[in-house]
């Protein structure tokens, strides 16, 4: 079988070779790829977008080919028809038996499925996000003044909170056109899977779970662990929840004063110099003043970007991973922090009930509630016994959806079935 697929991002073996910043997002793309060279139960091509001074990039080691193609990866929105020649000339090229996409959202996933559109059975899609669902979830909790507000910053961009909201409009948009067009799915939750149904019920869909990124296997949480730290994965834009957990911090200080939240990713509300002031966008502006209301300067630290390393050594120094998010299909993050058996409280939202076993691996809460959200996070500090029957089990649970081995057996099964009903010769 000769498998092409199309990724979001470059390997980092890529990057580097091409002296670019690497992307760890995807990291477990690594290791697959890997065990696909080594394997050797299918032959492999992985394009993915590069900068316009690289498109048309090739390049093959260990029996893996790489094709670079220009997207303008800053603006997803946007549809660009001159991808779909892009990407025909790396089909046409490299002529693979099944074209397996990861991500419904990206104006290549459309192009690809529109240059497939003959033989849609040979296109497998990976759901990642659902973003037809999660843009009627974007201002969920957000002042109407705040989506109504348009700072200079946001002006200067052309992205305000609702011309934000209307980006992701416009990607479901795109990721609706292509899941109508391929003829197979992955998915791994009730949630993504009742959606794909619904979008089109002719598609075939299987069922695997997501491999994680290699720093976080083989490790777990316990030394070092700051009492009453609260870690978040992002919170730069509306669906993260960062809101309710600034609410809820304040609240949980009354009884935990020197509970603290860590929020990966930039601080999107500095504003120490004049600079800072004129890059603030509404949403952390709304942040700014709900620390301001609350008087948390001390008690939020936005780490800034870490890398997977970074990352996994903040998260097991914390108490309690929340994910607090409006709506998320199976986040990582969530994953990640069940492996490293730190104790999670998540909104129930989405697809996070099929990943997380309530009352069993963790505490969910219905999404919005701060109320909840605060008791949650007290159970999980005050009542020992809880704490650790949950990091036991959610352990245990990760690992098994999680396993690398597993998964990689599971994709090659997939292929095989795809490629069998296909008939397809070589």
């Amino acid at each position: 079988m000769r498998i092409l697929w199309l990724c979001n991002i470059m390997l980092p073996k890529i990057a580097e070779r091409l002296n670019l910043k690497a992307s760890d997002k995807e990291g477990w793309l690594v290791g697959a790829s890997e065990a696909a060279a080594k394997g050797g139960a299918f032959e492999l091509g992985i394009c993915f977008p590069v900068p316009s001074e690289l498109d048309g990039f090739r390049f093959e080691e260990e029996n893996i080919k790489y094709f670079g193609f220009y997207e303008n990866t800053l603006r997803p929105e946007v549809y660009d028809d001159n991808l779909e020649n892009r990407l025909r000339g790396i089909v046409s090229e490299f002529a693979p038996d099944i074209v397996h996409i990861f991500g419904t959202e990206y104006p290549h996933t459309l192009a690809m499925a529109r240059v497939m559109k003959e033989t849609p059975d040979r296109v497998l899609v990976g759901i990642q996000g659902v973003m037809e669902i999660y843009k009627d979830h974007f201002f969920d909790g957000v002042p109407g003044r705040v989506i109504n507000r348009v700072t200079f910053r946001d002006f200067l961009k052309k992205d305000s909170l609702k011309e934000q909201r209307e980006k992701f409009a416009k990607r479901a948009e795109n990721e609706v056109m292509a899941l109508k067009l391929v003829g197979n799915v992955t998915g791994r939750t009730p949630f993504d899977r009742a959606f794909t149904e619904k979008v089109n019920p002719d598609a075939k869909y299987f069922f695997m779970n997501e491999t994680l990124r290699k720093n976080f296997y083989g490790k777990s949480a316990g030394k070092d662990v700051e009492p009453f730290s609260i870690f978040l994965s992002q919170g730069n834009y509306p669906i993260k929840g960062a809101h309710f957990m600034i609410k809820a911090l304040a609240e949980l200080k009354k009884d935990f004063p020197d509970a603290k939240v860590y929020i990966a990713g930039d601080n999107v509300t500095r504003h120490k110099s004049l600079k800072d002031r004129i890059r603030l966008s509404s949403y952390g502006k709304y942040l700014l003043e709900l620390i301001k209301k609350n008087d948390l300067w001390d008690s939020i630290v936005f780490t800034g970007s870490l890398s997977a390393e970074k990352y996994a050594e903040r998260l097991m120094r914390s108490s309690v991973f929340v994910c607090p998010s409006t709506i998320e299909n199976s986040p990582n993050s969530l994953g990640e922090a069940m492996l490293l058996s730190v104790p999670c409280v998540a909104a129930r939202v989405g697809g996070i009930p099929g990943i997380f076993d309530d009352g069993k691996d963790g505490i969910l809460y219905t999404p919005g509630d701060v109320a909840a959200l605060c008791d949650g996070i007290a159970k999980i500090w005050t009542d020992a016994e809880a704490r650790g029957s949950f990091v036991k089990s959610a352990k245990e649970h990760a690992e098994r959806t999680h396993d690398p081995e597993a998964n990689f057996l599971r994709l090659t099964e997939i292929y095989k079935e795809i490629f069998d009903a296909n008939s397809i010769c070589i």
